[in-house]
């Protein structure tokens, strides 16, 4: 099974952001708000990808 590009490149997204919010929160400011949000929906992005392409190896190896 290939993974998906957009689920790296989600995942990508998701760690930077992460970075950009601990960052953010250690320098005292509430700009790591947006970035947490920003990781939570890039991590949905980034399962969601996986999901669908594990389900559509599981189909193609049934039949």
């Amino acid at each position: 099974m290939r993974t998906p590009r957009v689920a790296v490149l989600a995942l990508v997204v998701c760690v930077l952001a992460l970075a950009a919010a601990v960052i953010a929160f250690a320098d005292g400011s509430w700009l790591g708000v947006p970035f947490l949000l920003l990781a939570a929906v890039d991590g949905n992005i980034a399962w969601f990808y996986l999901r669908r392409a594990r389900k559509a190896h599981a189909a193609a190896a049934a039949g």
